[in-house]
Parts: C-alpha cells; structure tokens; sequence
C-alpha cells in the first residue's frame, strides 16, 4: 500500500503495508531516529508526534490512519542550531537524565502548549501522560511553566540554542 503524508513540511511516501506503526515509517523508511520506540503498546509515549496539532502515540498509530496528514516529528520542531522555546526551557531546567523519554516530552509538552499558552498544575499532569523513568517530574512541570513564559511554542527571540 502506498500512502502520502506530510512530515515536518515535506511531503512523503511510504510504500508499505498500511497497518505499519507510523514509528516504523518515521524510523526506518524516513530515516529520523529522534523518535524513540519505548513500549509498543502507546502507553510509554517515547513514541510521541504531532499529527495535525495533536500528540500522538505513533508506535499505535498506522500510516493508513494518517494518509494526508501533517506530522512533526521532534526534528521538525526547530531548524539546526534553534531551538523553541520549550527545548530552551528543557535545557534551563536541566529536565533529562537519561534522555530517552525526552522526545517524546517535548513533542507532548509541545502540544500542550500549543493549545494552552498558561497550562495549570491539572492541565500539565492531564496532557503529559508520558512515562519519565528517571522521575523527571517536578522539572518538566517546571520546564513546561518556563516555556509558556517564553512564548509556548515559539522559537526563541535571537533563534540560537
């Protein structure tokens, strides 16, 4: 089966059985490793993406469910070099440990922001439903806090990490 998406802007084509994980599509067909197979079963949320706006598990998510869609994955958030406002927020509040899960974070935490520019204590633990084994918590709230300050979304003023 043959299905057409857009990722980070570019139009694509993956050329595969329709039932495949969109992670795999990203990964392997795509070639961009910055999402990160976790657990399998979309509860773990290394996998994170934004599919027209929206966080999503892409390790349950078939290409076929997303033909024609928009994906940003975490390289497609900021050109090299930038970054947004919540990955200067992330290295602010020094939030990973072993990393992992963090792409995933950040994709999450950036929908989040899209759609809430001033995210309450219950508005963060609602959205970021991602799994953090090293117990970041406390700084990713922090660091979520510290992007809406910075704009949400928004690339940083001079665009330099």
């Amino acid at each position: 089966m043959t299905v057409s998406f857009n990722v980070n802007g570019q139009s694509v084509t993956v050329d595969d059985d329709g039932e495949m994980p969109l992670l795999w599509a990203i990964r392997d067909e795509l070639k961009m490793t910055g999402t990160k197979f976790g657990c399998g079963i979309g509860a773990c949320g290394a996998c994170t993406v934004i599919v027209n706006g929206v966080a999503t598990r892409s390790c349950v998510t078939a290409i076929e469910d997303v033909a024609g869609e928009d994906i940003v994955t975490i390289e497609g958030l900021a050109e090299p070099g930038n970054a947004t406002a919540v990955q200067l927020a992330w290295i602010a509040e020094q939030v990973p440990q072993c990393g992992y899960c963090q792409s995933g974070m950040i994709m999450a935490a950036t929908s989040l922001l899209a759609a809430n520019a001033s995210p309450t204590d219950a508005d963060i633990d609602a959205a970021m439903t991602n799994i953090c084994r090293c117990g970041t918590y406390p700084r990713i709230r922090k660091a979520i806090k510290h992007a809406a300050m910075l704009g949400g979304v928004s690339k940083s003023d001079d665009g330099e990490i």
